[in-house]
């Protein structure tokens, strides 16, 4: 089944071109979405599907995790691994279940707006073909991996399949279908002939990233067995993005947040798809989840929240992480960027961590800040996704797009002494008005002094590589590019400079 524009839009789109945002050249990475149903995973789900068009979406497979889970029906009783839900739920039957056509709901709401996504983007995958990579994992308890389930297997194949290039999954809950995966690889191939092979080939493969720990089968069965598997593991920094933004998002930004904000840009007037999506005294009630009480006004103002505050999204910065904006580089979360930044494990070298030692300077404070790393992008993640919400019920013509930006080069070899010059070029799919800035991400290199540039808002720059840098030291310049569309558009690109 076809992953972008289906025949009939062809013709369509050979009358009315639209801008193309990607080059045969780029590489989307290939990501599998793993989700236990909670009410920020369905926020998430929804900002995930306006971004769809910038990965290559493998497959959705719904799991369970400490906080949600089916149960098998027969009325056995579970009690949790894991020390806070062991205290909060005690010996269960099932927890908090939400099913498992949510997505497909969601993904019905995707088709009505599709038309017009598509206007902007060609490279939307089609409501049909999201449909058809859903899968059912393992999702009867907690942790549970002994099962081998259609969505465990989907996964399996995908992580044995003949591209090399990485899978990215995104855990929005418990581990254990990709853990139910990994064990059906090592019971097939351990201890046969070329099982060497397949072991180096998989954890080649797979790179996970993963909100905390939402059962044990990480540190049961996949770190102690695939020790070799990348794992990118955020247990602070999502918070800016979740349940707790009051108490940790910048006040600055703040406004991104609240009911006025996602009612004039998200809520209202931009499809089915945004009205579905979920906010603090909204009215919507999720079946199945006796603790989605958000819909409720009077919860809502219990809970110091106005109407139509944000709820959660505390999964969406594992896609985030996947968007070229011009900062990732995927394969090296030290980097930074729109899904945060992590430091290498001192236990595990391909395990990267995030934690109150991992901080970047937040100019609104003055002082050194572990969710800074990612709350940065904070104005630009909410402004794209709000032009996004555009995108749902506007004609190409009157909505915002991104301006393309390019550097000569994104790594370059310099000796203390040195003069660097820095060219660029942009361009704006609307002919907007562009605006650039020049700025050291000091916290992503390993030179510990801020360097600054000649021209800072100029297209071409130069500095000096100080006189104290030392050989193997790194330096990272952004590149920013913002347009004068309406919200305002940023994109990037990164130089990194390395000390010889």
């Amino acid at each position: 089944m076809e992953k972008t524009i289906s025949l009939y839009l062809i013709s369509f789109l050979l009358v009315f071109p639209v801008f193309n945002f990607h080059t045969e050249a780029q590489q989307k990475p290939r990501t599998i979405v793993t989700t236990d149903g909670e009410v920020d995973d369905m926020d998430s789900f929804i900002r995930f599907l306006l971004y769809t068009n910038e990965l290559d979406v493998e497959g959705l497979v719904y799991s369970s995790s400490m906080w949600h889970y089916k149960g098998d029906g027969k009325g056995t009783l579970f009690t949790s691994e894991m020390d806070m839900t062991k205290r909060m739920y005690g010996a269960k039957t099932d927890l908090r279940w939400c099913g498992t056509t949510w997505m497909q709901e969601m993904i019905d709401k995707y088709a009505s707006v599709y038309p017009s996504l598509v206007k902007h983007d060609p490279n939307y995958p089609t409501p049909e073909y999201l449909k058809s990579i859903i899968r059912v994992g393992n999702i009867d308890f907690e942790g549970e991996m002994e099962k081998i389930t259609e969505g465990s297997e989907f996964i399996k194949n995908s992580l044995l399949d003949d591209d090399d290039q990485p899978v990215y999954v995104q855990i929005w809950g418990g581990t254990n279908t990709l853990a139910r995966a990994l064990k059906s690889i090592e019971e097939e191939y351990k201890g046969k002939l070329g099982w060497e092979d397949v072991y180096k080939k998989v954890s080649a493969k797979t790179f996970i990233y993963t909100i905390l720990d939402q059962d044990a089968t990480y540190r049961k069965y996949i770190a102690p067995n695939w020790p070799e598997v990348r794992v990118v593991y955020n247990a602070s920094q999502f918070w800016c993005f979740a349940y707790a933004w009051p108490r940790v998002e910048p006040e600055n930004l703040r406004k991104y947040l609240r009911g006025a904000w996602f009612s004039e840009n998200i809520k209202f007037g931009h499809g089915p798809l945004m009205d579905n999506y979920f906010l603090w005294g909204d009215g919507q009630k999720i079946e199945g989840d006796t603790e989605h009480t958000h819909g409720n006004l009077e919860e809502a103002k219990k809970n110091g929240r106005d109407q139509y505050d944000f709820i959660s999204e505390g999964d969406s910065p594992s896609y985030l992480y996947l968007l070229n904006f011009g900062l990732q580089k995927f394969d090296d979360p030290t980097y930074g960027g729109l899904g945060g930044r992590f430091k290498q494990s001192a236990e595990n070298p391909l395990r990267w961590e995030d934690g109150m030692d991992v901080t970047d300077f937040n100019p609104a404070t003055n002082k050194q800040d572990p969710m800074y790393s990612q709350t940065r992008w904070f104005k630009v993640l909410q402004n794209d996704f709000a032009t996004r919400a555009d995108w749902c019920v506007q004609n190409y013509e009157n909505a915002n797009h991104p301006p393309l930006v390019e550097v000569d080069k994104n790594e370059i070899s310099a000796s203390a002494g040195d003069t660097v010059k820095l060219t660029s070029s942009a361009s704006d799919p609307d002919e907007d008005e562009l605006n650039y800035k020049w700025w050291n991400y000091k916290e992503a290199g390993t030179y510990p002094v801020e360097v600054t540039v000649s021209s800072p808002t100029s297209k071409a720059t130069e500095f000096t590589v100080p006189d104290d840098a030392i050989t193997g030291q790194t330096i990272h310049l952004i590149l920013e590019v913002e347009d004068t569309g309406e919200p305002v558009l940023n994109r990037f690109q990164r130089i990194v400079i390395e000390i010889k």
